[in-house]
């Protein structure tokens, strides 16, 4: 690993880098002051010049530490972020461009143990070029050792945010920064599994930033350096506060009389003035955060919008459909949402508006019917309790996949139905006159799902709850 030169780096195409702060001004930035406190770690006896014999490695660690002040390319320890206390990874770019070497494994995986011993939140501040070269292979596996410390403390049920500095490469992407289960990244910063030096010399250089990996689905949001410490403490404060009681469903926005007839109902639920979902989660939640994208190279913002909200003090997950047709990625960010709520003991809302699942080529090519599978399962095995609201079109199992089997209510505006009823006419090889007809065949009304005993019953404008 080459030893970088301090100070700003270049920036990607599609904007200036962020400010490339030391590990102990970015600690300085985001932690409350005089709240940190440095963890002890293992100390290791090494060979001279490193497991390898590696000519000049012990001079070149020597000239990090007089350059830094550091002993290694991590800083780690505990504070409160916005009065929320954390374990904290700071990278140091400055010590052989941050990278990982056995020294550093022993740093991350007592942060870990400390972590889980103390039922603490760990925040990974990335910043490293990779793996370090003068330690060969045996610095490439400390990324199995991280992975395991992730992978116990996500079993202990304890939050990972990460924070993505300039730059974050290699496998310290792919396990600290990618593994964890919110990442933030800074504008600018350059982000991708391949570091500068090793991609195709024709490669797009904007495919290797935080803004590429914001619209692919593999960071949640961008956030200025100067907003990272109120954002960074705000999703603390909202996944470090379970309370596994199941969420009241909202009180409705719109009408408040019964549709009388079936074809009523859909109108009704077509309105383009109808409530949406953001005129829903506006008036629920005091303050929310958005959880965005698959994790899998998608995301629908347009289509289902997922995060995590504070309700009368206490924090509630979030899964909403928009009254689009909602892709693939979205169906696949909602099971992200259910999976991580599920595991933090978070309870569950989600509102139903689609008119169904997206049925063009595309949306098969990635993979819709196996998107929405997953989501299925995911409400079916959660133990966290999970409460619908049908807020607007209910359309067939692209709708059902999102809602709570016996948890579920409606509004007065809405409809859930097998299918659209003009698809129904022509399934049953009806002539488009009898689509009316053939919507109060299906029985799809707020109050007939409550007869039907598809819902538990339909809310009204009272911010008590259900009527």
């Amino acid at each position: 690993m080459p030893e970088p030169t301090p100070g700003p780096a270049s920036g990607p195409a599609s904007g200036p880098a962020p400010e490339r702060l030391s590990a102990r001004q970015v600690l300085g930035l985001v932690t409350d002051p005089g709240t940190f406190a440095e963890l002890p770690h293992p100390a290791r006896q090494s060979p001279p010049d490193g497991p390898l014999g590696w000519q000049g490695y012990d001079a070149s660690r020597a000239r990090a530490a007089e350059r830094t002040g550091e002993e290694e390319s991590v800083v780690v320890g505990t504070a409160q972020v916005e009065g929320t206390a954390a374990v904290l990874i700071a990278f140091e770019f400055g010590f052989l461009g941050g990278s990982l070497g056995e020294r550093t494994g022993d740093r991350l995986e007592a942060a870990y143990v400390h972590a889980r011993a103390h039922r603490l939140p760990v925040v990974p501040l990335v910043a490293t070029g990779g793996s370090r070269m003068q330690e060969g292979m045996l610095a490439l596996s400390q990324l199995q050792r991280v992975a395991r410390q992730s992978a116990l403390t996500r079993e202990a049920g304890l939050p990972q945010i990460a924070v993505l500095r300039d730059p974050t490469t290699g496998g310290g992407w792919a396990t600290l920064g990618a593994g964890a289960d919110v990442v933030l990244a800074l504008p600018g910063a350059q982000v991708g599994f391949a570091g500068a030096r090793v991609r195709p010399p024709d490669a797009d250089p904007a495919a290797y930033t935080a803004e590429a990996q914001f619209a692919a689905g593999a960071a949640d949001a961008l956030v200025p350096l100067e907003d990272l410490k109120a954002s960074l403490g705000l999703w603390l404060r909202l996944l470090t506060a379970p309370a596994p009681i199941p969420a009241d469903p909202p009180a409705a926005l719109g009408t408040t009389a019964l549709p009388a007839t079936g074809w009523e109902a859909v109108r009704r639920a077509r309105a383009p003035r109808r409530p949406r979902a953001g005129a829903y989660l506006d008036a629920y939640f005091t303050r929310r955060v958005a959880l965005v994208g698959d994790r899998c190279g998608g995301a629908d913002p347009d289509g289902m919008l997922c995060g995590f909200g504070e309700r009368d003090g206490r924090t509630v997950a979030f899964a909403a459909q928009t009254g689009t047709a909602t892709r693939p990625a979205g169906y696949r960010t909602a099971a992200r949402l259910i999976r991580l709520a599920d595991r933090l003991g978070i309870p569950v809302l989600t509102l139903v508006d689609t008119p169904g699942a997206a049925n063009d080529a595309e949306a098969e090519r990635q993979g819709a019917g196996a998107a929405i599978a997953e989501l299925f399962g995911e409400v079916a095995a959660a133990r966290t309790p999970i409460t619908t609201l049908v807020i607007g079109e209910g359309g067939s199992g692209g709708a059902l996949a999102l809602a709570a089997p016996g948890s579920t209510w409606a509004t007065p505006d809405s409809y859930f139905s097998v299918i659209a009823p003009e698809l129904a006419a022509a399934i049953l090889k009806r002539s488009p006159e009898e689509t009316e007809t053939t919507a109060g065949q299906l029985r799809i009304r707020p109050q007939d799902l409550v007869e039907l005993g598809v819902v538990r019953g339909i809310v009204g404008p009272s911010p008590d709850g259900p009527a």
